[in-house]
């Protein structure tokens, strides 16, 4: 027989626990409502409910937490949800099942990053664990709106406070101040973009919350070095005594390629007959096949690698690890910045200056592109400016033509003197 009382303090209170089984006081007013006096002694109000013909038990929440008062005023609400077919316990659990943000990090990382070069792979891996994890890592996907988008990035962009070394004692180390980071925030928001939007076709949401990010304004650090530079340069990787690592840097500067892609060149990828190089979908930042043409100088340190690498090694550069390219160059390229007193230049901007070369020596847009390797014009437009030189001219000659020629001066004094 079901036991049925008007549930009050004093019966939860005083309902004494059944040795080997929990059993449930039903009260009299509200359908469903019942306390649970479980066997240890513990007690917790539920409401019993039948919905498309399954008998169903929810907990409302534990006794003395939960006062009788309160939850039969819960269990009145839920009755009425009850009443017009709802299920409030599966509602819940299709709450607690349902996808937080960490799934869908698990998920982006397995599906979408194995697409991606190893370096850019990484990088996402540490953007997503560093800067959105610690944020958002237990929120349910469908929570995030694009608000929390827009201070996540902000935050990102204000930067953050990290150690670094203080001279002259390398060991001692110091906190730094915060330091802006707008393209790191741009970034991360692309990265957000391209995860909401699997989100959708997986239907965990039904909108992307990242798809109208601000973006914030990046300003491209832009270093060309000059003639007499690249003469000191040149010079000092003639007398290096480390010839692969000078090697490298003469192959980036003579081909505008990435060092990454020079580190990982193999002899295969170059046809010395035609002069050209191959490079792999793998190896390449747009994970597309690259093929451009070299100059009788970037074929001739080919020929060289070939002489000094031993017999049967396929790699261009091979490291200090068999099987396995040369991996860092710093240390080297540091010291040629201290010799050649270029400290501001890095290895990646002899790709920016081959680029400048290529427009003194006439090349369009479309040429430089192709030759960098670029899947997108916009990302070529950054060299437009360095074509103002030769239109400058043109305009300097119209105005050359269009300016008054000097007229003489008729001097009064010498004409009376004259006179």
């Amino acid at each position: 027989m079901v036991n049925r009382l008007r549930l009050n303090e004093k019966t939860v209170r005083e309902a004494d626990p059944a040795a080997g089984r929990d059993y449930q006081i039903f009260d009299t007013e509200v359908r469903g409502f019942a306390v649970c006096i479980y066997r240890s002694g513990n007690r917790a109000f539920t409401i019993d409910y039948r919905h498309a013909g399954r008998q169903r038990r929810m907990t409302i929440g534990r006794w003395p937490e939960w006062s009788t008062t309160a939850a039969r005023e819960r269990a009145k609400e839920l009755r009425r949800e009850i009443d017009a077919g709802g299920d409030p316990l599966g509602q819940k659990e299709i709450g607690r099942d349902a996808p937080r943000f960490k799934d869908l990090i698990a998920r982006y990382t397995e599906v979408h990053l194995p697409n991606l070069s190893d370096r850019n792979a990484s990088d996402q891996r540490s953007m997503l664990a560093k800067m959105v994890a610690p944020d958002w890592s237990n929120r349910l996907v469908t929570e995030i709106t694009p608000y929390d988008v827009e201070r996540l990035l902000n935050k990102v962009a204000e930067g953050r406070a990290r150690p670094s070394k203080a001279k002259p004692n390398n060991r001692a180390r110091k906190l730094q101040g915060a330091k802006p980071t707008p393209v790191r925030a741009n970034r991360t928001g692309e990265v957000l973009r391209k995860m909401f939007t699997y989100a959708v076709s997986w239907g965990w949401r039904e909108d992307n919350p990242a798809s109208g990010f601000r973006r914030r304004i990046e300003n491209p650090r832009e270093r060309f070095m000059s003639p007499e530079e690249i003469r000191r340069l040149a010079e000092a990787l003639d007398v290096a005594e480390d010839r692969r690592a000078a090697d490298i840097i003469r192959l980036c500067m003579l081909t505008g390629a990435r060092v990454g892609e020079v580190r990982q060149a193999r002899f295969e990828h170059f046809n010395l007959d035609h002069l050209s190089w191959t490079k792999p979908a793998s190896m390449t930042k747009q994970r597309k096949i690259h093929r451009l043409p070299i100059s009788d100088e970037a074929a001739a340190i080919v020929r060289q690698r070939q002489l000094l690498v031993p017999r049967g090694c396929a790699l261009l550069f091979p490291g200090d690890v068999p099987g396995q390219p040369v991996k860092e160059i710093r240390c080297f390229w540091a010291a040629i910045q201290k010799t050649v007193g270029i400290p501001d230049v890095r290895i990646h901007d002899l790709r920016h200056t081959f680029a400048s070369l290529l427009v003194s020596g006439g090349a369009s847009l479309e040429m430089i592109g192709k030759l960098l390797g670029h899947s997108q014009m916009q990302t070529t437009q950054r060299y437009a400016h360095l074509m103002d030189s030769p239109l400058r001219a043109g305009v300097d000659a119209v105005a050359s033509a269009f300016r008054p020629r000097p007229k003489l001066v008729h001097d009064a004094d010498e004409a009376r003197k004259s006179a």
